[in-house]
């Protein structure tokens, strides 16, 4: 009896390792919220060390250009007015948006450990499509506040108070947020198997979601109706509000005034155009299905999107008039209360 039970044992600790082995070799099987992932997009791509090397000096510009701005606005009570917590709410958008890819970069690429833990993949890419999309909403903002100051000169005041900016600005950081928390919530449902190496610099939503061995069709078709209104609503509106303005600049009878008008607008055109023209060129060629090299997808919008948020404090908002007088009368009243120790 005693030597039965012996070999009857020795079957079944065989067994077990026969199926450990088994569950160990077979790493097809659906994994449900597996570990993390692994960011893979520059490591094909030449000379990637430098690239975001580059991309880090950017990020140190943009958190200086940005958080010098926003401290500019918070203490100046002259500049608490609609335009200007329109730019304070892009430049926060700007300090978010970046910081949301480019620590994530350096650690990918640069400390050459590419590995992202699941709940923060899930984190990082709320955290990008909510604050790109607020950039772009953000900009329609501010294309709302030229169309009022210009078309609407007299009723400037009355129409577009500081309680409306408030509110305009506090109801679309909020239903935008709400609608950015499909993806991740989405994603961490779906079951994973195979290669887990995500195709893009960040935990990017459609890479992830290639990898998944559930039905996706879902938040396929989600991300679809995202990606055209993303790329599309936004620059309809902006163009409605510049079709509204360019009537309004036309209809005035003094040259100097047109100029003036039109001047005030050059800034923010250009940063409409930085941002959305790769954005757009890219994400609906990809839409119908074109084939984009990995490497020029990769650049174009990874420059698309940290370029703005570099170039807006600088271009925009540090060159306005209202800003420019305030830094100097700021340095003004520091060399009064400290003046130059200067010993012949």
């Amino acid at each position: 009896m005693y030597l039965v039970s012996l070999l009857k044992a020795k079957h079944a600790a065989r067994k077990l390792g026969r199926k450990k082995n088994t569950g160990m070799q077979n790493t097809s099987d659906p994994i449900i919220q597996p570990a993390g992932f692994y960011i893979v997009a520059l490591s094909s791509m030449p000379y990637s060390n430098v690239y975001v090397m580059f991309l880090t000096v950017i990020y140190v510009i943009t958190i200086m250009c940005n958080v010098f701005l926003i401290a500019i606005i918070f203490y100046d009570h002259r500049l608490h007015v609609p335009k200007f917590m329109a730019v304070g709410s892009l430049a926060l958008v700007d300090l978010v948006l970046s910081t949301s890819l480019v620590p994530g970069m350096i650690k990918t690429y640069i400390v050459l450990d590419n590995f992202v833990p699941f709940k923060l993949c899930l984190a990082q890419m709320f955290t990008y499509y909510n604050f790109v999309s607020l950039e772009s909403l953000s900009l329609c903002i501010l294309s709302y506040d030229r169309f009022i100051a210009i078309c609407f000169p007299l009723k400037q005041k009355s129409i577009n108070t500081n309680i409306r900016m408030a509110y305009i600005i506090c109801t679309v950081w909020f239903f935008n947020s709400v609608r950015s928390l499909y993806g991740p919530s989405s994603i961490s449902t779906l079951s994973f198997c195979g290669s887990l190496k995500v195709n893009s610099y960040f935990c990017d939503f459609a890479p992830v979601l290639r990898l998944s061995c559930s039905d996706i069709t879902t938040q396929w078709n989600f991300a679809t109706t995202s990606t055209i209104l993303f790329s599309s609503v936004p620059l309809i509106f902006i163009f409605l509000t510049y079709m509204g303005i360019l009537i309004a600049v036309y209809r005035m009878k003094n040259n100097q005034s047109r100029y003036k008008a039109l001047a005030t607008c050059t800034e923010h055109l250009i940063l409409v155009a930085i941002f959305f023209i790769p954005i757009f060129i890219i994400f609906n060629l990809g839409l119908f299905g074109i084939v984009i090299n990995p490497i020029v997808r990769t650049v174009c919008l990874s420059l698309s999107t940290l370029l703005p948020p570099c170039v807006n404090p600088i271009l925009y908002s540090l060159k306005t008039k209202e800003i420019q007088s305030r830094i100097h009368s700021l340095l003004i009243q520091r060399l009064s209360v400290h003046p130059l120790n200067i010993h012949y």
